[in-house]
């Protein structure tokens, strides 16, 4: 008998859950309502992970000192480059985001703007992505602004473009312990079972030595919106950086990614 009245409790507060009304807007990451949505309006939208926008035809001016805050890219498209061949040159390829299938975005990002440059300091500045390319392969990825240097002027305007530098690292982590167990940083870097196969070939001493391996990425930020009264700014973003190495076993190819920006003068 208690079973059944606790089901009962149960199914009543679920039903009470759906029929609940949803006149709030998932639309709360983008403005004063953050927060306010309920679980429901959001859940599998992909609405957490969208970056906050500002109206069309916002136009005015900031001055690049002091520092940014609240910096989010939010990828919207990613091209893999495939290898050329003597019929055809090396060219990049429309790829489709399979994981995380939503919040692929970077954001709370923040740093200094002094001597015209965006330098990234902190905040949430990567995002691990696994994209599908046209020919079935699949290619993780380490989407980042870590270290983000980007050179464009003394102001931020519609029209002006931010070009530099950013720092991509490796996909898994030297901790990552793979199914023999060997990892960089725990101790164990080379699977001895292996040895009688040709420990001296390359191929496999790619394989078997765990190397945490870095990479450099470019990024352009397109400024094509800004409010001077509120310090906000938005546009467009195109990264071009390399996708995981799986910790040296095999070489990186380049990925191009394409979104919007978000960004706020602190």
């Amino acid at each position: 008998m208690r079973f059944r009245a606790l089901l009962a409790l149960a199914l009543a507060f679920c039903l009470a859950f759906i029929s609940a009304p949803s006149d709030v807007s998932a639309a709360f990451v983008k403005g004063p309502e953050r927060g306010n949505a309920r679980f429901g309006n959001v859940v599998n939208t992909g609405k957490a992970g969208e970056c906050t926008t500002l109206p069309e035809g916002s136009s005015g001016s900031i001055n690049t000192d002091g520092g940014f805050k609240n910096l989010c890219l939010q990828p919207k498209e990613i091209f893999v480059k495939a290898a050329a061949s003597k019929r055809k040159k090396a060219e990049f390829l429309p790829a489709k985001i399979i994981s995380p299938r939503f919040n692929t975005s970077i954001d709370e990002v923040y740093g200094d703007l002094s001597g015209g440059k965006f330098t990234e300091k902190g905040g949430i500045d990567f995002s691990l992505i696994t994209v599908l390319a046209p020919d079935g392969e699949e290619f993780p990825l380490a989407f980042s602004v870590k270290d983000m240097v980007a050179d464009g002027g003394k102001s931020i305007a519609p029209g002006a473009e931010f070009k530099g530098t950013t720092f991509t690292p490796s996909y898994r982590t030297g901790d990552f312990l793979d199914p023999k167990s060997r990892a960089k940083d725990t101790g164990v870097e080379y699977a001895q079972g292996l040895v009688a196969l040709g420990g001296d070939d390359e191929d496999l001493a790619r394989e078997n030595v765990k190397q945490d391996i870095s990479g450099k990425g470019q990024i352009t930020l397109s400024v094509e919106a800004v409010d001077a009264d509120t310090n906000e700014f938005a546009g467009t973003f195109t990264a071009i950086q390399p996708s995981d190495n799986a910790l040296g076993s095999k070489d990186p190819t380049d990925v191009k990614i394409i979104g919007n920006f978000y960004g706020r003068k602190a």
